[in-house]
């Protein structure tokens, strides 16, 4: 089975398939073409799999020219009929893996792949998971639902655990680029995933088992997560002795050594960063370890949001108003600079905690045009100078580079800064995180 496979992934005449088709499926997808393979993606969402077989990208990082000279040429194609499966040599898993509300992992969505997997599983195929999850999941999870149907991994099939490391909006590390780490059930899986993505990727990193790989991911984005809880939390500290904290950071990054800086912010979003820790510190609970230092930087990230309305609510008082039937305009509510997606942003909690005061507010967001939560939606608005001045307050949320600060700076009353954008500028109607 290994060699029929090898042969296949070496000569790339592997047909290989994608399911769940996002930021990170259909990059994916469109590297396995690139590198010549016939390439399957597999979505429940019809539209989406409409968008692909048109050539039309929906995803930032995909330019629609090559998805759609992909299309054409037959080296891609999206589907949601899950039978295709049954000719594919390799599937990767990239759906999405996010937290209930009792914050332990929601992994339905891996779940409910691998049962579409399972009874069209056949000898010498691949299965890969690119979720990010806890530690045990590909062994835990997955495998027992594969061997079921009687097949035997490291000799029938193989799989094996790949983390996705996307960095949506980034203009030099992407799918290619990014060094894919790689662990197999067997070594056997491993060598064989690892050739995997050599075909199409620039480096690939192997580890020991699938276990070690699941954890690397959420090290790094814990890594994230508790530094930036830390200069979160010096920023509050920092707010409260009358010192600014983006001159003490920039002052500590230029020693050359020992120091790396993080940045303070309203909080933290996106699909990684926000949602990882917490599986780690889920399975340490369950494992009968505490995870100290990641649920207090998860409490603290988790308060910007409130802190930023704390802010507001004070500048405003400055003036002598309330936030009660103040117009309050939030720039930016995408969860990062120069990209449209609004998963776990604190944008979106900073507008709902402001209205559950009594504030009018309204925002603009240059690749949002509508937001809509169960307990907000909302329309964006255009960004000028009447739309500026109307407003009591504007808080700048994402700092997206096509926004006209200067413009804000000019007509408006008062400005809430927590990004730093106006770096360097004295004006007391600015007000910094």
């Amino acid at each position: 089975m290994s060699m029929s496979l090898e042969q296949k992934l070496s000569d790339r005449s592997a047909h290989l398939g994608v399911i769940g088709l996002g930021y990170v499926g259909l990059p994916l997808l469109v590297e396995f073409a690139r590198a010549g393979f016939k390439a399957i993606g597999v979505d429940v969402d019809p539209a989406r799999c409409a968008k692909v077989n048109d050539g039309v990208s929906y995803v930032k990082d995909v330019p629609s020219k090559e998805l759609s000279a992909f299309a054409r040429e037959g080296r891609i194609r999206a589907t949601t009929d899950f039978e295709v499966l049954r000719e594919m040599d390799g599937v990767n898993i990239c759906v999405p893996t996010p937290l209930r509300k009792s914050r332990d992992p929601d992994v339905s969505y891996i779940v409910a792949a691998v049962d579409e997997i399972a009874p069209r599983l056949h000898p010498g195929q691949i299965i890969i998971l690119e979720s990010t999850t806890y530690p045990g999941t590909t062994e835990e999870l997955i495998l027992p639902k594969l061997e079921a149907e009687g097949l035997t991994v490291g000799r029938d099939f193989y799989l094996a655990f790949s983390p996705e490391r996307v960095d949506p909006g980034n203009p030099v590390y992407q799918t290619r680029n990014i060094p894919k780490v790689v662990g197999g059930v067997t070594p056997e899986c491993t060598r064989l995933a690892m050739l995997l993505y050599k075909q199409c990727l620039d480096t690939v990193v192997p580890v020991s088992s699938t276990r070690t790989a699941e954890m690397v991911k959420l090290l790094e984005n814990t890594f994230r997560s508790v530094n930036i809880g830390l200069v979160n939390e010096l920023a509050l500290m920092s707010d409260k002795m009358g010192m600014d904290v983006w001159e003490i950071i920039d002052a500590a990054a230029t020693k050359p050594f020992g120091f790396m800086p993080f940045y303070p912010g309203p909080g933290l979003g996106g699909h990684c960063i926000p949602v990882d820790p917490f599986y780690l510190s889920w399975k340490a609970r369950a494992s009968g370890f505490e995870a100290r230092f990641i649920e207090l930087a998860g409490q603290v990230n988790s308060q910007m949001p409130y802190y930023v309305a704390a802010r507001v609510a004070r500048a405003l008082n400055g003036e002598k108003k309330a936030v009660n039937g103040s117009r309050i305009l939030v720039v930016g509510v995408a969860y990062k600079a120069d990209i449209d997606d609004v998963r776990e942003s604190p944008s979106l909690d900073i507008l709902e905690i402001l209205r559950g005061q009594g504030a009018e507010v309204s925002y603009h967001d240059p690749y949002v045009p509508q937001v809509r939560t169960d307990h907000l939606s909302l329309a964006g608005q255009p960004l000028t100078a009447e739309s500026v001045k109307r407003a009591d307050c504007v808080v700048v949320a994402t700092a997206h580079s096509g926004i006209d600060y200067d413009m804000i700076l000019q007509h408006a009353p008062l400005i809430v800064d927590t990004r730093n954008v106006y770096k360097g500028r004295r004006d007391p109607r600015i007000a910094r995180l």
